[in-house]
């Protein structure tokens, strides 16, 4: 008798394992099909690694001289040296840390600020609803650079109040998806079946709502994190990113834009960064609206 219980969990086991495996790969054959998307997943694999092994891989002290100043590419300094005599590679790899930890954390950042509006929007309604989103239709309403600039200016210079900027600027977006997704779902026959039973607002929230607006959470922080890179890059060029003497994509320009003709390779060299790097990930993101979004799916089959 144990024997054969024990022998139905393990073929329940496996079918549930079999299930996982081959909707995973389902996924991936969906993803790959759309054109870039295999370029975007490269370039986020080499970004978080360069970003990971950046103090292993460089090769100096991002500030530290190392020789003449504004020298071209050499053997000595593979991609040249920059105008107080720093390696450009060394500051290019750390300032890969930079963009890849402003993206992932202001992004996160908004995903629960903006998630938390607007599943308390949808589900309750009401004045609740009115309320919540006035205040972000009114943060909606600034475009997006100008509010960034605005609350980093009042919170003052540095990443972690560059990235709770970038974070504020991006909770609407996640609020008005969210608050969309969640006024669908509560009306839907599981949900109202839920209720029924006993379940809670919180319960409610978390276990029925949640799930159903996960995917095109994915979607959207996906297409926000190239956007939360260059908004960095931007307050880091303006001075209200990263302070000196370390380093960022957005700093490296703000410096260099002065020896423009004088030494190109100082521009180039972090602009190339930051086009290759949000161009991947916008196709990644767009790969991936394609991959889980059922109506896209049917219409490229």
């Amino acid at each position: 008798m144990c024997v054969a219980v024990q022998s139905s969990r393990t073929i329940r086991l496996g079918s549930r394992l079999e299930r996982r495996t081959s909707g995973s790969q389902a996924f991936l054959r969906r993803l790959f099909r759309t054109r870039g998307s295999l370029f975007g997943t490269v370039v986020l694999s080499l970004v978080l690694l360069l970003a990971i092994a950046a103090s292993v891989i460089a090769p100096q002290n991002p500030n530290k001289t190392i020789g003449s100043i504004l020298q071209p590419p050499s053997m000595h300094a593979w991609l040249g040296t920059d105008h107080l005599g720093r390696d450009i590679l060394s500051r290019l790899l750390y300032g890969t840390r930079v963009a890849v930890l402003a993206g992932a954390v202001s992004v996160g950042l908004a995903v629960v600020l903006g998630v938390s509006l607007g599943l308390m929007a949808g589900y309750w309604g009401g004045w609740v609803d009115d309320v919540l989103m006035r205040i972000v239709d009114a943060l909606w309403a600034f475009p997006t650079l100008v509010l960034a600039l605005a609350i980093a200016a009042s919170l003052g210079p540095g990443l972690s109040n560059a990235m709770v900027a970038i974070g504020i600027v991006f909770t609407p977006a996640f609020a008005r998806l969210v608050r969309g997704q969640a006024l669908s779902i509560r009306e839907r026959d599981f949900a109202i079946a839920a209720r029924a039973l006993g379940a809670g607002p919180l319960r409610m929230m978390l276990r029925h709502i949640w799930p159903n607006v996960l995917p095109p959470i994915i979607v959207q922080s996906s297409l926000l994190i190239p956007q939360a890179i260059i908004v960095e890059a931007t307050l880091s060029f303006l001075g209200l990113g990263i302070e000196p003497p370390n380093p960022s994509w957005g700093s490296m320009l703000r410096q260099a834009y002065q020896y423009i003709e004088r030494a190109p390779w100082l521009s180039f060299f972090p602009g190339a960064a930051i086009f290759v790097t949000v161009l991947g990930l916008n196709l990644l993101g767009d790969g991936l609206r394609v991959a889980l979004d059922v109506r896209l799916r049917q219409r490229s089959a």
